[in-house]
């Protein structure tokens, strides 16, 4: 295998083939590692998460030019960090089969210490899967070259396994929390404008449906505050570019003809990843957010999804609808 330095835009654009290609065969195939949702990303930096940095994008490909792995990094300030670090995209890591994980890691590691390495002091990756294969293989590789390394707990970020039935699932609970379901659920069918749910299909309303979305998460001062112009863009980019690649999920619960919760998500690679949501406090007497996940949760189901994923942060209703917590880690490599 050999490394191949991508700094330009041009040349990351055109990887996006090949790029999701390869992503489908990875030991970590998430959505935030699509390269639709990474080149977004990077138009905005992060929705001005980040001043500036500098693509240093690392591939290995084998004797036939086949790629074998990619290291989707920039560099910031003698720092290489995950594109899309860190703080919206939930789960970050490199791109490589199984197979040939191993031996990319140890060849980045080489590559790092060549004289074609752009200068850097540490490599800084956040949001790595707790069960990620590269955790331990980063351990092994800093070790083997005498640099130290140190690892940290982030977040949770629960999930939950889902059944093959919605009884299943409603069993499966505490009991406290199934009647708690059950008794949101009746509580809006029985109110006196109708309730109902649906997920955005229509491309030429997307738009519109996004800036509804923004509405209602703007009820929320935290997240008022976090909508800034540029993340407003950014989120509007990576949700049209997730709906244009068919992995969006976007569900609103009406009351009447009123918007009363809306979740962002992604239907990705068999699971329902939960990525923000937004409450109208007008119909706050009816539990509209929990009345929205039910839903999602219950079609998930029969759709025959495997897992619905809550991600990052530890929310008390995350564990109520029986989420299963794991965690996310950050992993710092510094040369000696």
């Amino acid at each position: 295998m050999t490394i191949e330095i991508i700094q330009s835009e041009s040349d990351f654009l055109n990887l996006k083939n090949e790029w999701n290609a390869h992503l489908i065969k990875s030991a970590s195939h998430v959505p935030f590692l699509r390269h639709e949702y990474l080149t977004s990303w990077w138009s905005t930096l992060g929705g001005g998460e980040w001043e500036e940095g500098k693509l240093l994008i690392l591939t290995s490909r084998d004797q036939t030019n086949l790629l074998q792995g990619i290291a989707p990094f920039f560099l910031e300030n003698q720092r290489i960090l995950f594109l899309g670090s860190h703080q919206i995209s939930d789960y970050l890591d490199l791109i490589a089969g199984p197979d040939t994980l191993a031996d990319f890691v140890n060849e980045l590691f080489g590559f790092l210490l060549s004289a074609e390495s752009p200068s850097w002091q540490i490599l800084d990756l956040f949001n790595l899967p707790e069960d990620s294969p590269t955790i331990p293989l980063l351990h092994q590789a800093a070790e083997s070259n005498g640099w130290s390394i140190k690892q940290e707990v982030l977040q949770s970020a629960p999930f939950l396994r889902l059944p093959s039935s919605w009884e299943d699932y409603l069993n499966q609970l505490d009991d406290r929390y199934r009647h708690e379901i059950e008794r949101k659920n009746r509580r809006a069918e029985n109110y006196f404008l109708p309730a109902n749910w649906y997920i955005v299909e229509d491309e030429g309303q997307l738009d519109q449906e996004l800036e509804n979305f923004l509405e209602l998460m703007a009820h929320n001062p935290e997240k008022e505050s976090f909508l800034t112009g540029k993340m407003i863009t950014q989120m509007k980019s990576s949700a049209r570019e997730a709906f244009l690649s068919g992995w969006l999920q976007l569900a609103f619960l009406t009351v009447g003809d009123i918007k009363a919760a809306g979740y962002l998500n992604f239907d990705y690679n068999g699971k329902i990843w939960v990525y923000n949501s937004g409450i109208n406090p007008m119909f706050e007497n009816i539990s509209p957010g929990w009345v929205l996940l039910s839903k999602i949760i219950h079609w998930s189901i029969e759709a025959g999804k495997t897992e619905l994923d809550f991600m990052r942060g530890d929310e008390a209703y995350k564990y109520n609808f029986g989420g299963i917590d794991r965690h996310v880690l950050r992993i710092q490599v510094s040369r000696k």
